[in-house]
This record gives structure tokens, C-alpha cells and sequence, in this order.
């Protein structure tokens, strides 16, 4: 993952999201899915912008279905907002870099 974006996998998911102190973004995303692939840019810089006060990473679907499936992930990207173990925002498709960037603000 580039920069300040974390990965996250069925093994680190409950320790680095749901037990973490700080909002966590996590885009769910695979390889071979285009619209993920444009929104990545987005992550990265999100990821750089709200570094120290919120956490952003992404769960390779392909390779950690268990994540995908108890989440009811069932298009991609989709990116979730949790705080304190629980989600608070959900966005299914391409969502603006602003929209995303008001939501993470909303949960410092």
C-alpha cells in the first residue's frame, strides 16, 4: 500500500478497525475492479490528509473474503466509516474525494 494507507486483512481487521481508538476509512477494493482502481488515488490522499487523526486503509476482497462477507459487501469499492468498532458511514460506487473527506471530518 503507498504512503500512510494501511492494509487491512481478515487477520489485522478486528485489531486494527474495530478496536481502534481512531476513526478508521476502509475502502473494500479488488485488483481487477476499474472503478477501485480510480478511486485509489482518492484513498492515498485522504490517507495523507488526515494522517495522525484517522486511520485509512483497504481489504483486498480477493484475498480476504471472510472481511468482505461479514460486512455484506457486496459491490465495490465500498468504503466504510467506523468508530469505536461500529460503522457509521457507508458508500457504495465512486464518491467524491470532498464527500469522503466531510464524513471522516464528522468523525474526529
Amino acid at each position: 500500500m503507498a504512503g500512510n494507507v494501511v492494509e487491512f486483512t481478515d487477520a489485522n481487521f478486528s485489531t486494527e478497525v474495530l478496536s481502534s481508538d481512531a476513526p478508521v476509512v476502509v475502502d473494500f477494493w479488488a485488483p481487477w475492479c476499474g472503478p477501485c482502481k480510480s478511486i485509489a488515488p482518492v484513498i492515498e490522499e485522504l490517507a495523507t490528509q488526515f494522517a495522525g487523526q484517522a486511520k485509512i486503509g483497504k481489504v483486498n476482497t480477493d484475498d480476504n473474503p471472510q472481511v468482505a462477507m461479514d460486512h455484506g459487501i457486496s459491490a465495490i469499492p465500498t468504503i466504510m466509516i467506523f468508530k469505536g468498532g461500529e460503522v457509521v458511514q457507508r458508500f457504495v460506487g465512486i464518491t467524491p474525494k470532498t464527500k469522503l473527506a466531510d464524513a471522516i471530518t464528522g468523525q474526529l
